[in-house]
């Protein structure tokens, strides 16, 4: 039998550009957290470190899909090195003023345009799809670009927060802009296999955003965050309560486990059932899987409470990110992956944020309700759009 991964990196370059992307998207979840971990040692102020970090993150949801509208009119090569430069150029200044002791409003002045770094996810996405648009091979290799997101996600903090705390508290920052620097520079190189610009579309432009069908999937996402950074935060809050903290980076990571195992094997595969009846399937799926949550009363309950619930969410992605490419127009492709990621991030972080809140008011256990009401949200959001998303792709 085939290996569909095996085939997938049969094409010219596709394993150049992929490795490439891997060492620079590793920067971005490197440096949220690392920054967090950097203030916290230097100036001992959490609400500070929380603070500029929260700030990097929305600069970063904020600028990514215009940095992708302009890889879109004017090509990767053009745009993301100048931005890469910006990015690299104030993380660098925010190192400094960290460690000289400048001003906290300088913190937050620097913050700003570092998240100026390129979503690269969305940039190897839009090459897979150059080498492979109406192929089965694009399912596959979005569900391998999931797994990737996964990996990223789960090693990049881990390795930020280590090199911080075993060498010198901007450690993990630094390396995550050599990182972003390198790996940029490499993936640009790779210009046999960079998408061409198409010809803009006559008439005003819009963000493809403003699409109805694009929307319902970027909020989908958004919930589908939700659920991630609910299970991120209480992971930690319930294993410390049973005491034994340690134990939460194993849930987290069983979920991540969960999730990137779902996606292998479902990129092996080749679905006959309707792009919008698998999202609602998968959403369903998600909805469920949040509720044993609710009913877990130690640590392994909640390890396998959690891998079920990842099972649904790469999968669901996959088919989100494949939505996307049928949707939008191909002079776009980039901005709406990004979008859809842009989507994704702010639900981390927003159910970060909303479920340390209720844990503080209602204990580890009532935190998980976040997680449920987002599962019960995407659903909702779902079936809303379910008939526009059908439309759209007749």
């Amino acid at each position: 039998m085939a290996n569909p991964y095996r085939e997938l990196f049969a094409a010219r370059g596709s394993l150049a550009f992929t490795a490439a992307a891997l060492v620079a998207r590793t920067a971005a979840p490197m440096t949220g957290i690392g920054i967090i971990t950097m203030l916290s040692q230097l100036r001992g102020d959490y609400a500070l470190a929380g603070a500029v970090s929260a700030c990097f993150t929305l600069s970063m949801a904020l600028l990514g899909p215009r940095i992708s509208r302009l890889v879109d009119r004017r090509g990767q090569s053009r745009v993301l090195l100048p931005a890469c430069g910006i990015s690299v150029a104030s993380l660098g200044a925010l190192l400094l003023c960290t460690s000289y002791g400048a001003p906290a409003w300088s913190l937050f002045v620097f913050a700003v345009p570092a998240g100026c770094l390129p979503n690269m996810a969305a940039m190897v996405r839009a090459r897979w799809t150059q080498l492979y648009r109406e192929s089965a091979r694009l399912h596959t290799a979005f569900s391998f670009e999931s797994v990737v997101d996964e990996i990223t996600y789960v090693f990049g903090p881990a390795l930020s927060v280590a090199l911080c705390t075993t060498l010198f508290p901007q450690a993990g920052p630094l390396v995550a802009a050599v990182l972003l620097a390198m790996g940029t520079l490499l993936f640009t190189a790779q210009r046999a296999t960079e998408p061409p610009v198409h010809a803009p579309v006559p008439g005003p432009v819009k963000s493809v955003v403003r699409d109805p069908a694009v929307a319902v999937l970027v909020l989908a996402l958004t919930a589908g965050g939700t659920i991630v950074g609910t299970v991120d935060v209480v992971s930690i809050a319930f294993a410390e309560a049973r005491g034994n903290t340690m134990a939460a980076g194993v849930v987290v990571s069983v979920y991540a486990i969960g999730s990137a195992v779902a996606g292998l094997v479902f990129g092996g595969l080749k679905p006959t059932v309707p792009l919008p009846r698998l999202l609602l399937f998968g959403t369903l799926g998600t909805a469920l899987t949040t509720v044993p949550m609710l009913l877990v009363t130690s640590v392994t309950g909640l390890a396998a409470a959690v891998f079920f619930a990842g099972v649904f969410f790469a999968p669901s992605m996959i088919v989100i990110m494949t939505l996307v490419e049928r949707i939008v127009p191909a002079a776009a492709l980039t901005e709406g992956m990004t979008w859809a990621l842009t989507g994704l991030n702010t639900g981390v972080a927003l159910g970060a944020a909303v479920s340390g809140q209720v844990v503080d008011g209602f204990g580890a256990a009532g935190g998980f309700t976040v997680a449920v009401v987002a599962g019960g949200v995407a659903l909702l959001v779902v079936l809303a759009g379910h008939r526009v998303l059908a439309v759209r792709l007749r």
